[in-house]
């Protein structure tokens, strides 16, 4: 298993769960991302930094992943194109994105961006909080538990 993280947009916080979590259970944890990324002195961290472009760290993600690894963004339709090779996509809040919901969210996504295109102002997301965190977290550790126990099929 891998964990690759959609970089450019994850919140550092995040960052440094997954790299604690790289160096606690020795998993290979790679951050795409359009820009220079920092990250620890670790055999298990990487940084793979891909030329500018909107969807291009998006591509790099979706060209390596493979079924069963774990892929952290907020990009939905990542998170499609992640699902339709097998992976799991999970967003930085603590939600899996799953086949039975994804369609769901694309539509959202969809109508919520026509929203903004017709000059409604539709806000954004809430700020990033302590619970939200957590949650990752929380929902990291029980995939990675399934998966130790030898008992993983999905989330």
């Amino acid at each position: 298993m891998h964990i690759w993280v959609d970089a450019d947009a994850c919140p550092a916080v995040i960052k440094e769960i997954l790299f604690r979590v790289a160096e606690r259970l020795q998993l290979s944890v790679t951050l795409v991302a359009n820009q220079l990324m920092r990250v620890p002195g670790s055999r298990y961290v990487r940084a793979l930094q891909v030329p500018a472009g909107a969807d291009a760290a998006d591509a790099e993600i979706v060209a390596r992943v493979s079924p069963g690894d774990i892929v952290v963004t907020g990009d939905i339709p990542l998170a499609s194109l992640v699902l339709e090779k097998g992976g799991l996509p999970l967003n930085p809040r603590g939600e899996w994105y799953t086949k039975d919901t994804i369609a769901q969210q694309l539509t959202m996504r969809a109508f919520m961006e026509e929203l903004r295109g017709a000059g409604v102002d539709t806000g954004g997301p809430a700020a990033f909080s302590h619970g939200d965190r957590q949650n990752f977290a929380n929902a990291l550790d029980r995939v990675l538990a399934r998966r130790a126990k030898g008992s993983f099929s999905d989330q």
